[in-house]
């Protein structure tokens, strides 16, 4: 029985030592590998920059009043296409008291004195008729009597302007009347029928009455960051892109870089204005935000390569290209521009060959 236990034993330790060996053994064989491939493709490559902004016109008026007074009716809504000179409300005029009194008191004035020229004038023509006087002496009479009646007019129109905004002698005439002083589209009006309007003077900007603007000179303001600004010059394409406007892009041209930096959040912000590019029959709102994608260099239609699968001996760049199954070469390349993710392949390449994704896991056989 011991004799079978030592055979039996001898016998396990020997499948240990050989399942051992043959274990040690497939874990040193490599295991081959497969490295996944890819092409390269013809492509824009468009080098950019973001600034962010919005669109707004380049000409929008603010229409004032030119007297103080009660609005008594308006005659346009917002979204309305104006010529300039027509009409957008009429006031009714609330005179001051103090300017009212004033100008009752002058053509009192007026009357008075125009009463007096009057009867001076009579007497003294009488006197001319019968020879008393010569014409010479008659001739001052004549003149007081003319201005103080000129001055009875202007007294009367002065109070008429107080009371009503016109005279009675120019009806067609009044600053009662608010109109646009462009053409263009009405934009807002902030202000209803019954409402209390100021005249624009030295001590107050004035009521809105209405806000004008020309819809077809539209431009994008934004902001560009001073790592940026410098990169950037007049005259540069941008392509706009609205938030509102899904699937759609807007061309524009640079025309405008502030001179001076502006500091939000701790960094230092350059305000650029664009001349936005307006399709036939196209329509964009004021106020949109937008997004403007400044183009600093393009190439359309190159032959490139994603800028990841590019590596570096010193200042060179190369690539694998495959040669044979899953045999691969180092080939230097010159390079282009880049955007980021692609980047131009200028020399060192065909269009077929196939490069190795190295930055990939390879499959494991």
């Amino acid at each position: 029985m011991k004799k079978f236990f030592k055979i039996f034993l001898g016998i396990l330790l020997l499948a240990i030592f050989v399942w051992t060996i043959y274990f040690l053994y497939s874990k040193s064989e490599e295991v081959p590998t497969v490295y996944q491939t890819t092409g390269t493709l013809t492509t824009d490559i468009i080098k950019k920059t973001v600034a962010t902004g919005s669109i707004v016109p380049r000409k929008e008026i603010e229409i004032k009043p030119q007297v103080s007074g009660i609005i008594d009716e308006i005659y346009v809504e917002a979204g309305q296409m104006i010529q300039k000179g027509d009409k957008i409300a009429l006031v009714k005029i609330i005179p001051n008291m103090v300017s009212l009194n004033n100008a009752e008191n002058r053509l009192r004035q007026a009357k008075i004195n125009m009463d007096n020229a009057k009867l001076d004038l009579e007497r003294n023509k009488e006197l001319k008729d019968k020879a008393v006087i010569a014409a010479a002496e008659f001739q001052p009479f004549e003149l007081a009597y003319k201005s103080a009646s000129e001055e009875l007019k202007a007294a009367q129109d002065n109070l008429e302007l107080i009371q009503k905004g016109e005279t009675s002698n120019n009806k067609s005439t009044t600053n009662r009347l608010i109109r646009s002083t462009i053409s263009g589209m009405v934009l807002d009006v902030p202000i209803k029928e019954g409402n209390s309007v100021i005249e624009a003077n030295t001590m107050n900007d004035g009521t809105t009455v209405a806000s004008v603007a020309d819809m077809s000179d539209l431009i994008f303001e934004g902001k560009v960051d001073e790592s940026e600004v410098g990169k950037i010059k007049e005259g540069m394409d941008l392509i706009l892109r609205i938030g509102a406007i899904e699937n759609e892009t807007f061309g524009a041209v640079l025309e405008y870089i502030s001179p001076k930096g502006i500091e939000e959040d701790g960094a230092i912000q350059f305000e650029i204005k664009a001349a936005v590019k307006l399709k036939e029959n196209q329509f964009i709102r004021a106020g949109y935000s937008a997004n403007a994608d400044i183009v600093l260099d393009r190439r359309d239609s190159v032959l490139a390569l994603p800028e990841s699968l590019l590596q570096f001996d010193g200042d060179s760049a190369f690539v694998e290209v495959m040669i044979g199954e899953q045999q691969f070469e180092k080939r230097y390349v010159k390079t282009g521009l880049s955007d980021g993710i692609n980047i131009e392949l200028k020399e060192g390449i065909n269009k077929d060959d196939q490069f190795k994704l190295w930055n990939l896991s390879p499959k494991m056989n």
